[in-house]
């Protein structure tokens, strides 16, 4: 399959590619924020020019030349990709303990803790909660990452479905698919019982080995061969899904995350996700 080196950014036009010229690879025109080259198999990006680019704030991968259209199903974690932030951290914002769930959000992110055991740690101090909290930030913080509804207008209009595979909460799962229109989506469900947080989860845990058993699984549903798959995430927990998919793309991510993916968004927002493609 032929590839393409791919540079995004807003303002494009006005950064300094110079440094292209010691690729020798075919001229191109930008469009629209983004400058699509042809290159060989095998071409490896030097890392000079690969720093280069980031210090400009360009986003940039060797992808496959694929049509959007090509693609069949994205799959996206949800807490820091398809959304802002982390809701299990904005939840025990309402008991005062956001800071030390958030730190244990962050090492389970970043890979230094075992993320069924992280997510069992941070769900047991929400125990008592009012179960009120959930709506309020559903309504009041979450928000969506910038780009993401011209990403699911984009899969709407090119027929690529959209699933939100998820370690947070079916809460805010269901809210969003029913909201966005979203295909498939997976989470874990929080116990409530008399309108009260219980500290537990029920079920099993939607953890990184079965977000990427999800990912399989709606593959084959959908009869798609791999590369036509993407999954998109951030986190440590990410990594089997990204590996899992045709193409892994890492989404203001951790350094693990970002190390295992085939494309990494730093800069831009989800809209760079449909500037990989044709």
């Amino acid at each position: 399959m032929q590839h393409v080196f791919v540079l995004q950014h807003p303002a494009l036009t006005e950064c300094d590619l110079g440094i292209l010229n010691t690729l020798n690879l075919p001229s191109e025109n930008i469009r629209h924020g983004t400058l699509r080259l042809p290159v060989t198999d095998g071409f490896r990006l030097p890392e000079a020019v690969s720093a280069e680019l980031n210090r400009q704030h360009i986003d940039h991968a060797v992808l496959p030349d694929l049509a959007f259209s090509e693609l069949g199903l994205i799959v996206s974690d949800m807490d820091s990709t398809l959304i802002t932030i982390e809701c299990v951290d904005e939840i025990a914002a309402g008991v005062g303990l956001k800071a030390q769930v958030a730190e244990i959000t962050e090492q389970s992110m970043r890979g230094e803790l075992d993320f069924e055991q992280s997510l069992r740690r941070r769900v047991a101090l929400l125990k008592g909660l009012d179960e009120r909290i959930l709506q309020e930030v559903y309504d009041n913080v979450l928000q969506l990452s910038p780009g993401a509804e011209y990403l699911l207008d984009e899969c709407k209009k090119n027929g690529v479905k959209f699933a939100l595979v998820s370690g947070g909460f079916t809460f805010f799962t269901e809210r969003l698919q029913q909201r966005l229109g979203l295909d498939y989506q997976h989470a874990n469900v929080l116990e409530i019982s008399d309108g009260l947080l219980t500290g537990q989860l029920l079920g099993g845990v939607v953890d990184a080995q079965a977000k990427a058993d999800l990912l399989v699984q709606l593959r084959e549903r959908l009869g798609l061969e791999k590369h036509r798959v993407l999954a998109m995430g951030d986190g440590a927990n990410d990594i089997p899904m990204l590996l899992e998919a045709g193409i892994g793309i890492a989404y203001r991510a951790k350094p693990k995350a970002q190390a295992h993916a085939d494309a990494c968004i730093n800069f831009g927002g989800l809209e760079a996700v449909r500037g990989w493609f044709r």
